[in-house]
């Protein structure tokens, strides 16, 4: 097979989430366990840190790549979902994963696959976990990529783990309560291995509390030990200053990543790096400190609040569930403006109308629909929408709806394109 007869092979005939969302949820570990045996577990073969959590992760994972990049570490990272390019999951040192590897790996293995019958993100899990040890990494930074318990990453043993917060999104899986989401992110706190959770919340803390002391392990809560003041902003960067117990940790620490909820994720990027560092490694504050500042560089991180045309500033972002939504609002009450325009789609099994409650009733409106199966029919959103007196167009494609909204738009004010992670994908 060629490249693109191999990826089309591993989406159409592999159940695959972003396509048919809850079926292709394998709930075991049962397929991942045989894959990576039949393969001699290659994820056994070197260091690792799972990094889980509701939102967040993603953009915590990166960081800490970037870390141990600059610090000078051959650095692994699995992340999903991709946007633009299969090959965007699997990266060794910011370098995504060679095309013939991805076809050589389908190849050799294609008769494996067809005996087990793996999900696409199974088969996709093994491949990472292969390559890695193929290209003799030093350490890999693995993303869980839903829940956390029977999540197929869920099978190393880790150096460390890290959860990030917990939301209400995918609760038609993983719980109606933050304490049944948090039971399930908690699945990948391993005996005898620290923890860092990065939010305290009344109803999870108690839930992570339990399972560290019944695996023995080292729990921290990152705001307990560390805060961020001086918090400044401009179009490139996020700068804070990062403190510890009054002392100044970190000083015009600047993130590439402007966001204004990446100022959670720098404080647990930040304390799993000072309890890496006592597991022995030298992540030096010059290594931490050029590496957040250069993270999409480095390890070709997109859709976080992103830039993509200055006037009018169009900005996108991957926030999907309701605390995502949250934080996408208060960035965009933080940006000057004069119209703001929203070109906005979704998927089918999200918790549509608490994401359009939180949405500003004082924008135009570009309802769309993204190019996949899960997709929300756009005028049962533009329906739904109206209930929350946000009006406006429907288009049938992103790219008709954001040609729209540009069009209509002057150079002072605010286009924003989100709602789903497939929206952003279409338009990068």
């Amino acid at each position: 097979m060629t490249y693109p007869q191999t990826v089309d092979y591993l989406y159409s005939r592999l159940p695959m989430f972003t396509r048919i969302g809850a079926s292709a949820f394998k709930k075991d570990l049962t397929n991942t366990i045989a894959l990576c045996d039949a393969l001699n577990n290659p994820q056994n073969k070197y260091k690792t840190i799972h990094v889980g959590g509701t939102n967040g992760k993603g953009s915590t994972s990166h960081m800490l790549a970037a870390i141990f990049q600059k610090a000078g570490y051959k650095t692994g990272l699995y992340t999903s979902p991709h946007l633009k390019d299969f090959r965007e999951r699997i990266r060794v040192n910011g370098k995504m994963v060679s095309k013939s590897f991805v076809t050589k790996f389908v190849k050799e293995h294609q008769t494996l696959i067809s005996a087990i019958e793996p999900s696409f993100f199974e088969v996709t899990v093994a491949m990472a976990f292969s390559y890695f040890e193929q290209q003799q990494v030093d350490i890999a930074i693995i993303e869980v990529g839903l829940g956390g318990r029977l999540d197929s990453t869920n099978i190393i043993q880790p150096e460390l783990a890290v959860i990030t917060n917990i939301s209400l999104d995918h609760t038609n899986m993983l719980g109606n309560t933050f304490a049944e989401i948090a039971f399930e992110k908690a699945g990948i706190i391993k005996k005898n291995t620290p923890v860092i959770i990065g939010e305290h919340h009344p109803e999870t803390d108690p839930v992570f509390i339990k399972k560290a002391t019944e695996q023995n392990a080292n729990l921290i809560f990152a705001q307990d030990d560390l805060i961020v003041t001086n918090i400044a902003k401009n179009a490139d960067n996020l700068k804070v200053d990062v403190i510890q117990k009054d002392q100044t940790l970190f000083k015009n620490l600047a993130l590439d990543l402007t966001g204004g909820y990446q100022l959670k994720n720098i404080l647990t990027v930040i304390e799993a790096s000072l309890q890496l560092r006592k597991l022995g490694y030298n992540l030096t504050d010059k290594a931490i400190l050029d590496a957040l500042k250069s993270v999409k560089k480095l390890t070709g991180l997109q859709g976080r609040w992103q830039t993509l045309h200055k006037k009018p500033l169009t900005i996108c972002d991957t926030g999907h569930n309701k605390a995502g939504i949250a934080e996408v609002v208060e960035n965009i009450k933080q940006t000057p403006h004069q119209n703001l325009h929203m070109v906005i789609g979704m998927v089918k099994d999200k918790d549509i109308s608490a994401v359009l409650a939180l949405l500003p009733a004082n924008a135009n409106y570009y309802f769309c629909q993204p190019n996949l199966e899960r997709a929300l029919p756009v005028e049962e959103l533009k329906q739904q929408a109206s209930k929350y007196q946000l009006q406006g167009e429907a288009f049938t494609s992103v790219a008709d709806a954001l040609q729209t909204a540009q069009s209509s738009a002057n150079e002072k004010d605010l286009i924003f394109i989100g709602g789903s992670t497939f929206v952003v994908a279409e338009i990068i």
